[in-house]
């Protein structure tokens, strides 16, 4: 499967109904993103239904996700749309070849459920972050003790790409058309 850009990737999103928009910058030699998926309701308004926020330094394991989040209504594939804009961002964008996010153990079924969501969208775990000493700087990043996990930006991209042309009915080999 040939990966999207950014440019078809929002093409994609538009034909759907949808805006993919990405604001970075660069304060202190790192990129600051934060991508959002929303939807015109009129001239004047829209409907936020998903962001993610991140930051990555110079590096093949530099891409740092920080916060994602899907309204309870959004439409369906919002949130593979962006985790296919973020690895877009990140591989055309930067040096990040791999992504690292921390499943933060608040609860005992939602960290599972967190978990879960996780291994479906092409990440796994490496290591958990509790009250050892040496997990004391990795805790002040992420703010928060639970499950380290790491993924490769393009197998996120591919899994994630996948789920979102399937559910945008662009997946042609699962809608053939009866003869």
């Amino acid at each position: 499967m040939t990966q999207l850009s950014l440019i078809e990737l929002e093409k994609q999103a538009s034909d759907a109904g949808l805006l993919l928009r990405l604001q970075v910058r660069r304060p202190l030699n790192l990129w600051s993103l934060k991508l959002v998926v929303a939807q015109a309701l009129d001239q004047e308004r829209i409907q936020l239904w998903g962001e993610m926020k991140a930051w990555a330094y110079a590096g093949e394991k530099g891409l740092q996700l920080d916060t994602m989040r899907v309204h309870p209504e959004a439409p369906a594939g919002v949130g593979d749309l962006i985790w296919v804009g973020t690895m877009a961002w990140a591989l055309e964008a930067t040096p990040c070849r791999q992504a690292r996010l921390l499943a933060i153990c608040d609860e005992g079924r939602q960290y599972d459920r967190l978990i879960r969501y996780f291994r479906q969208r092409g990440f796994f775990t490496v290591r958990e972050l509790g009250a050892a000493p040496m997990d004391f700087p990795l805790r002040m990043i992420w703010g928060g003790a639970g499950a380290l996990m790491v993924g490769s930006c393009s197998e996120v991209l591919e899994c994630n790409q996948r789920r979102w042309q399937t559910c945008r009915g662009l997946d042609r080999r699962d809608h053939s058309s009866p003869a």
